[in-house]
């Protein structure tokens, strides 16, 4: 049966010898009569909430939150905890101190709407929706919503940006431009002439690091694929020579000890990796496109070109036109494709980059266009002779006659 308690319909139902009642969190008495038949039919399909789900379900969202964190420490690692923690903040920030019990699909839907209107990828998207559902489902109501929820379609397989020779060594010598850039300077060198990972990057340690073999050793990677040792050219010596020096200067040089070791408040960890140098690399872009623009409007300038489109076509490289930044994670794809146009068998390749399918080979290594041509260019050995000026059709005549005259020729 249902009943009225104020504005509010409840409902008091007997189920297996177990007495039910509960709050519809609702006023119309149609919605309330269809949500008891379907609260008195998921508790006859064993799923019933203890009186510790409804206590979570009552919570404000944000509350739940923080519980369901704390919740998650025992059961997952650091880094999903953080990921998780990070895709919470624009869910916070939308539901705030509504009770999760009281989520609708239409929020949901809503929410949905609204961070689209960020260009946010729709895999991003779908994640924080995916956080969002797991509260719910330890609330147990995520089942009264479900139906009703439609994730995006994902990009899971995006275009890495490739820079060309000259945008590459423009990057570069911009990172080298100022003593604020070091850590992510040497990264980026790293990571452009190794295949690392960001990831792989942050958590080497000086007992990784061979200087006299001329080798790293990757332990902690995406996957168990990604644990590899990797030879060290001279680029990437002269960047870790760097670091080193810096490290003997922070008092950071233990085997131990992290080589992007961590800083708080000004203070250096190195016991700890660092966590991000996103700061530092995006100014370090934004930098690299200005200083693009400014070459490219000066050219145009000097040949009467159009200076407002010569700049924008140059800084597209580092910041395209949605304001989306070339990444840290570009330079491992930069790395990869270099290899493959230098030649690099594909085992090569595969023991450098730590890939685990031909799938994932495919994805890093497509050469760029002017690589394809120059290969197929070579197969060319005079097969068939071009068609001379004398010999071509007139425009009104069309394909069709150029196809009867090589018929006939034939």
């Amino acid at each position: 049966m249902i009943y009225k308690r104020g504005k509010h319909w409840h409902m008091d139902a007997m189920v297996n010898g177990v007495r039910y009642r509960e709050a519809l969190n609702t006023t119309d008495k149609r919605e309330a009569i269809a949500l008891e038949k379907k609260r008195v039919g998921e508790i006859q399909q064993g799923k019933a909430v203890s009186k510790l789900g409804r206590e979570f379900a009552r919570m404000p969202f944000s509350e739940a939150a923080d519980q369901f964190l704390e919740e998650r420490k025992p059961h997952v690692a650091e880094r999903t905890l953080q990921l998780e923690r990070n895709l919470l903040i624009p869910l916070r920030r939308f539901f705030q101190d509504r009770a999760v019990m009281r989520i609708r699909a239409e929020e949901i839907a809503a929410y949905q709407r609204i961070r689209r209107e960020t260009e946010i990828a729709g895999r991003t998207l779908n994640m924080e929706v995916g956080v969002l559902r797991r509260i719910m489902k330890r609330a147990k109501v995520w089942s009264i919503v479900s139906e009703d929820v439609k994730l995006d379609r994902e990009n899971t397989r995006p275009v890495a940006r490739v820079l060309t020779e000259g945008q590459k060594k423009l990057l570069f010598d911009t990172a080298a431009s100022q003593i604020e850039w070091l850590v992510a300077y040497c990264a980026a060198v790293l990571a452009v002439n190794t295949t690392c990972r960001g990831i792989e990057l942050k958590h080497l340690r000086w007992r990784d690091v061979d200087l006299f073999d001329r080798s790293i050793v990757i332990r902690r990677s995406k996957t168990e694929a990604g644990h590899r040792p990797i030879p060290l050219n001279s680029d990437a010596m002269a960047a870790l020579s760097h670091l080193w020096r810096r490290a003997e200067a922070l008092g950071s040089a233990n085997p131990d000890h992290f080589v992007f070791p961590a800083c708080q408040r000004l203070q250096i960890e190195p016991t700890r990796p660092q966590k991000t140098w996103r700061t530092a690399w995006r100014s370090l872009v934004e930098e690299t496109a200005t200083r693009a623009g400014k070459e490219a409007a000066r050219l145009a300038a000097e040949s009467d070109g159009n200076i407002e489109e010569a700049r924008k076509q140059a800084m597209l490289p580092f910041i395209n036109q949605a304001g989306a930044r070339l990444r840290f994670h570009d330079l491992r794809h930069q790395a990869i494709t270099e290899l493959a146009e230098a030649g690099a068998s594909d085992a090569t390749i595969e023991a450098l980059a730590g890939h685990m399918s031909r799938e994932m080979l495919e994805h890093y290594s497509h050469v760029r266009m002017a690589a394809k041509r120059v290969a197929l260019e070579k197969l060319s050995v005079g097969l068939i002779k071009p068609v001379s000026e004398e010999q071509k059709p007139a425009s009104e005549t069309g394909s069709s006659s150029l196809m009867a005259q090589a018929l006939t020729t034939a």
